[in-house]
This record gives C-alpha cells, structure tokens and sequence, in this order.
C-alpha cells in the first residue's frame, strides 16, 4: 500500500501561532484554502483508492478540494482527529519554554512537571491512528490511499511505520499542507517523502 499522508491547510490560529488541538474545529484560512487548492491539484493524477480524513472542518475541507479531483467520496474517521491538548487549546506557542512537541515530550515523562490536565497522551493518540492504518492496510493492501489528518496524527504514524520511538518526533517538523508518503510492503514501511511542499 502506498499512504500519502496530508496534513490539513492553514487556520487563522496556524497564522497566529495559537495551540490548535482536537477539541476546537477550527476553519481554515484564506491562505489555507488557496494552498489547499495547490495541493489538491498537484495530487491530481495520482490513482486513489481511498480518501479517508479526521472529522475536523479544516482536514475535511483540505480532503474535499482532493476528492473533487478524483470523484472519490469522503471517508470519515474520528480516530484521526488531532490531539487532545485539554486546557492549552488556543493558548499562544510563544507561552511554552520550548517547542509544543518538547512540551508534550516532558509531559509524556512527568504529567506534574507539566501543566495539561485532562490532556491525551501521544502514545494513547498513536495507538488509535495506528488502528485506522491496521484495517487500512487489511483492504488496500495493493492501491494508494491518501489520510488527511494533523500534525501528531501524521507524525505518531510515521514514527510507529519506522519503528522510531515517539522521543524522535522533536526531530521533525510537519508544515501545513505538508505531505510525506509510506510504502508499506512485505519487508516493513519505508518513507518515500517528508513534508513535500513542493508544488
């Protein structure tokens, strides 16, 4: 199966640099909506399979503009809706001491050390996308699939296909309609591409 990972367009909370998590279904923005149409079109002459999306209106609209291109219809997942960042929702990026992804990391070891009450782990998060992917790759195990989802789904994903712990995710960065591609075959995942924002 080849999965082209797509991680949804701009929202005016990207643009104002504010902690967009699962529990506000934010829009997406002008700049958001002109890329997502770049996006889509460079996509257009891939043979899918398969569209599936997280719930979420600024992955859904990002999933849209791809399906129109290809008269496929939308399949909707819950379990690829972004994150559970509880009581940071909204806050500004430029509130933490380090990046979101070091925040979640200290987190991940010490939820005393940091301030997100209620909040989802990255390892509870990677198992539920991990699930979308196990019964994808049951039905589509020969055809390409594109999952449009958020920046911790798409990383806990790649992470989980390479068999890299989720420590490494500090390592990256995902841009907004970012798209990184998995070929998964007998011998395991490899990733062709990361955060393709060529076109």
């Amino acid at each position: 199966m080849k999965l082209i990972l797509i991680r949804h367009g701009e929202t005016p909370w990207n643009e104002k640099k504010l902690i967009q998590g699962g529990r506000q279904d934010i829009e997406l923005s002008p700049a958001g909506i002109r890329r997502v149409g770049k996006l889509a079109s460079y996509l257009k002459n891939e043979k899918l399979s398969i569209i599936i999306t997280s719930p979420m209106k600024r992955a859904v609209a990002t999933a849209k503009a791809i399906a129109s291109l290809h008269g496929l219809p939308l399949e909707i997942d819950d379990r690829l809706k972004e994150i559970d960042v509880a009581d940071l929702e909204g806050r500004s990026l430029d509130d933490l001491n380090a990046t979101f992804t070091r925040f979640l990391m200290q987190w991940q070891k010490d939820r005393e050390a940091a301030d997100l009450p209620h909040g989802e782990k990255l390892q509870e998060l990677q198992n539920r996308a991990w699930m979308v992917i196990q019964t994808l790759l049951e039905a589509h195990h020969e055809e390409t699939v594109v999952l449009v989802s958020h920046y911790f789904v798409i990383m806990a994903i790649v992470l989980r296909a390479l068999d890299l712990p989720l420590e490494t995710m500090v390592k990256f960065k995902l841009a907004p309609c970012g798209i990184s591609v998995l070929s998964f075959a007998d011998h395991g995942a490899r990733l062709l591409s990361f955060n393709n924002t060529c076109y």
